[in-house]
């Protein structure tokens, strides 16, 4: 992946060709994850592009002493979620491909253990399990303190744990 300073560097002087490397890079994963937080395709992929519409119209916004570029636009991309949720006025069940085709029974039910949690343990796990972000970059992406993450993520793995034996 391109280096985040180098791409920030270029990004707030109109650097088209830097952004779309950045793009093409991270929006399947960052599509991948909020499939998972908003259960939508659609919704995930409009607030996919939201998020990118954002970083480029206000690359200033980014502070490479905070943290890396990919945990600021999963930092944004989780606020567009949570502003997603606020406005939705009923519950929508969610849709058959949120997490993908399911080829195994296994899969599908793992998919199911993992869509049971709260919203805030999923995103939790999903960013650290399979985004594979370090515990400072989900400090910056949820806005909390190391020690939350940890603790909230030890909650998240034992919630996950209860479910699966709930299954069995």
């Amino acid at each position: 992946m391109a280096g985040d300073r180098e791409v920030w560097g270029k990004m707030p002087s109109g650097d088209a060709e830097s952004f779309d490397v950045f793009y093409r890079e991270t929006a399947p994963r960052l599509q991948a994850f909020l499939r998972q937080i908003v259960g939508s395709r659609e919704a995930a992929e409009d607030i996919a592009h939201e998020t990118y519409i954002r970083l480029w119209t206000r690359p200033h916004a980014f502070d490479p002493q905070r943290g890396t570029l990919r945990a600021y636009l999963f930092g944004i991309a989780r606020k567009r979620a949570a502003d997603w949720w606020r406005t939705q006025t009923s519950t929508e069940s969610l849709d058959e491909d949120a997490a993908g085709p399911c080829n195994t029974e296994i899969d599908s039910a793992v998919s199911d253990a993992f869509r049971r949690l709260p919203e805030q343990q999923r995103t939790l796990l999903w960013l650290r399990e399979v985004e594979g972000q370090s515990y400072a970059e989900l400090s910056q992406i949820l806005e909390i303190p190391i020690g939350t993450v940890r603790s909230r993520l030890f909650a998240a793995r034992e919630a996950l744990r209860a479910v699966w034996q709930q299954k069995r």
